[in-house]
């Protein structure tokens, strides 16, 4: 399967790491709005190329992995590369899902391609999750818990604030609530009952620490509704000591089975990842596996990870899938 990478940040970094561990998989060229002469990648075969070139290899790439940004690459991007690529993106704006799944689907459909959005764990891995749980348990209840991990888009906007120099933010569960889920006391909880955040922040010189920590702290759709500590640390701490991009979480389904609903079930699907972004990579190049296989079938138009078989995420032949695995 030969592949393109159309971005090389942090994704598309991790997705080359996975291609490496990958022996039916092949990287053709990495695809960069930069100046290709400054962009070095680990595979030596493979080229480097002006985002504006892509066209030049429409015949040569198999799966194009899309690696840009939610806010407003993937929204223009997805679409317009499925016009002559089988794509793949992980797009995680799960209010605008259905938008960007219906304009995937137009250009990928009318032009015979096949496209798959929101790869990566969630939306993902914790989507499948939630599905078959909820499935399996109709009489039941979902709980989502992110972390503790690096929340890189708060991480972002705390930066942006005057008097920043860096900061990271983890978003942590709340150990009591989900003792209260796994328990299948089916709490109700409120978003602050839920999670709290956790900041770490490098100030320039003789700012105003208190309007710092106050603006972070009351910040609309970030921290407002959530208990916030913020900790201001010097940028030598914070490169030692918050330098990787660590997640994770669990999704839980509690439910109940029996004449009365007499038994308590539970179901929990759990991660915990060293780096977020290429356990994220390492999702997306097996699902482009996936939709590989479904146009060799002739399958087109717009997919998500709800629509593929288990079997088509593995390079492993099916008699052994039977033989070790079920």
């Amino acid at each position: 399967m030969k592949i393109g990478i159309y971005g090389y940040g942090n994704l598309g970094k991790g997705v080359e790491c996975a291609i490496k561990q990958n022996s039916d998989v092949e990287l053709v060229a990495v695809f960069t709005r930069r100046d290709p002469a400054t962009v070095k990648i680990l595979t030596p075969e493979a080229e480097v190329v002006k985002t504006d070139r892509v066209l030049e290899y429409k015949d040569k790439i198999d799966v194009m992995i899309i690696c840009g940004g939610s806010a407003t690459d993937l929204p223009e991007m997805t679409p317009e590369l499925a016009k002559n690529f089988n794509v793949i993106d992980s797009f995680d704006t799960h209010a605008k899902i259905p938008e960007h799944f219906a304009n995937v689907n137009k250009t990928a459909t009318e032009n015979g391609n096949i496209a798959l959005i929101s790869a990566g764990w969630d939306p993902g891995m914790f989507s499948v999750n939630r599905l078959m749980a909820s499935a399996i348990l109709p009489a039941g209840k979902d709980y989502t818990f992110w972390g503790r991990g690096v929340s890189q888009g708060h991480s972002d906007a705390i930066r942006r604030i005057d008097g920043v120099l860096d900061a990271r933010q983890y978003t942590c569960p709340v150990e009591e609530a989900m003792n209260k889920v796994r328990a299948g006391e089916n709490p109700e909880l409120t978003t602050r009952e839920k999670h709290t955040r956790e900041c770490f922040v490098v100030a320039e010189e003789g700012a105003d620490l208190e309007r710092i920590k106050n603006e972070i702290v009351t910040m609309p759709n970030y921290f407002a509704d959530y208990d916030t500590t913020v900790t201001f640390i010097s940028q030598e701490e914070l490169n030692l000591n918050h330098k990787g991009i660590p997640h994770g979480g669990s999704v839980i389904r509690t439910g109940v089975t029996g004449k009365d609903g007499e038994n308590k079930q539970v179901i929990e699907y759990k991660l915990t990842l060293d780096s977020n972004p290429e356990f994220t990579a390492s999702v997306i190049l097996c699902y482009a596996r996936a939709i590989y296989k479904m146009k060799s079938r002739g399958i087109t138009g717009c997919k998500t990870v709800f629509d593929v078989a288990p079997a088509d995420l593995s390079a492993i032949p099916y008699e052994e899938m039977l033989a070790h695995m079920l």
